[in-house]
């Protein structure tokens, strides 16, 4: 099974995942027009994507639902400017469903949590359209450049110290 979800910057959500049983967490490019996207254009703001991961995995180890709570959980689901440091549209959230089921299950995680908070969250849900793998050096950052990474998690905010 796959899953699409935008969650700001793409290397810092990666690991997240890959600890709670995901099989595979590939960066990439998603809920733009324009095909095939590279890094440069889609943070420049110039495509209309977003940095997104899919998640391919297998739902014996690993459901949706368990994925969206990840999700949430891992996001600031009311910043509409983006994430932590990042700003713009291709790092704001959005979770992009493949089948209604995925849907109904994203609108009423979020359903939840505005009700909980009392205030809206700035998460798009939004159909699947297509999925743009990113450029190798953006594939599992967190492993190639460890010291940068932690750097990045540090300064974004996302990691106390």
């Amino acid at each position: 099974m796959k899953a699409y979800f935008a969650g700001g910057c793409f290397w810092c959500v990666t690991p997240i995942y890959k600890i709670y049983g995901v099989d595979k967490v590939v960066c990439g490019y998603s809920g733009g027009d324009e095909v095939n996207p590279t890094y440069e254009d889609v943070k420049k703001q110039k495509t209309g994507h977003r940095e997104t991961i899919c998640l391919e995995y297998d739902e014996k180890n690993v459901t949706y639902d368990n994925l969206l709570d990840i999700y949430l959980a891992n996001v600031d689901p009311f910043d509409s400017e983006g994430q932590f440091i990042d700003k713009g549209f291709s790092y704001t959230l959005a979770i992009y469903y493949t089948t209604e089921d995925e849907k109904k299950k994203a609108e009423a995680k979020i359903a939840a949590l505005e009700e909980k908070e009392g205030r809206k969250t700035a998460i798009a849900i939004e159909p699947f359209k297509a999925f743009y793998e990113a450029e190798e050096e953006h594939q599992d950052y967190y492993l190639k450049n460890p010291e940068n990474f932690e750097k990045e998690l540090i300064e974004s905010g996302r990691k106390k110290i």
